[in-house]
C-alpha cells in the first residue's frame, strides 16, 4: 500500500510516501525499487545512491530482527533533503540509534570477526542525521520502534547551487 501526500503549494513541494512491507526477504529490494521511482519522479536522482543504501540497510534490519511487517516512509524535507523512516514491531533500539538526538556521537564499526553489525554503521556514516524512537501502544496499539535518517545533496551539489 502506498499513500501520497500532495504538495502543499507550488513554492513548497512537500510529499510523503508510505510503503507497507511484509516480513519477506524481498522487502529490501522492493523498498529500493520504490525509492528509485519516487526520487526519479520528484527529480531527486542525485540522492539515489545514498538513499538506496540507507533504505536497504534500515529495511534489512527490520526484516532480520523481527518476525512481522515493517513500514517504510519517505518524506521530502526543505533543501532537496530526504527523511527515510522504518517502523517495525521490535521495541529494541539498536546501537548506535539508541543515543539521544543531539550532537553527533562517535560510531564505531563492528569488529572484523563479527557476522553482522555493519548495516546501521553504514547508515550513520552516510546519513546527515539519524535517530531512533521507541513507540508505545499508541492509538492503534502498534508499539515497536522507528529508526530514521536524513540525507541531502552531496556537498559538491550544495556548493554548485549556492
Amino acid at each position: 500500500m502506498v499513500t501520497v501526500s500532495p504538495p502543499k503549494s507550488e513554492a513548497s513541494p512537500s510529499w510523503a510516501y508510505v510503503l507497507q512491507l511484509p516480513h519477506d526477504r524481498c522487502a529490501p529490494r522492493i523498498a529500493r525499487v520504490t525509492l528509485r521511482a519516487v526520487l526519479a519522479g520528484h527529480g531527486l536522482t542525485g540522492l539515489t545512491d545514498t538513499a538506496e543504501l540507507v533504505t536497504s540497510e534500515l529495511v534489512t534490519n527490520a526484516y532480520r530482527h523481527t518476525t512481522g511487517p515493517a513500514t517504510l516512509r519517505l518524506r521530502a524535507l526543505a533543501g532537496a533533503r530526504l527523511r527515510v523512516s522504518v517502523w517495525d514491531a521490535n521495541p529494541h533500539i539498536p546501537p548506535p540509534f539508541d543515543k539521544r538526538p543531539g550532537p553527533p556521537h562517535p560510531v564505531h564499526p563492528a569488529p572484523v570477526e563479527a557476522d553482522g553489525g555493519r548495516g546501521l554503521f553504514l547508515v550513520c556514516h552516510y546519513a546527515d542525521a539519524w535517530g531512533g524512537y521507541p513507540l508505545g501502544g499508541g492509538l492503534f496499539g502498534r508499539g515497536g520502534k522507528l529508526l530514521w535518517c536524513e540525507i541531502g545533496p552531496p556537498a559538491a551539489d550544495r556548493v554548485a547551487a549556492a
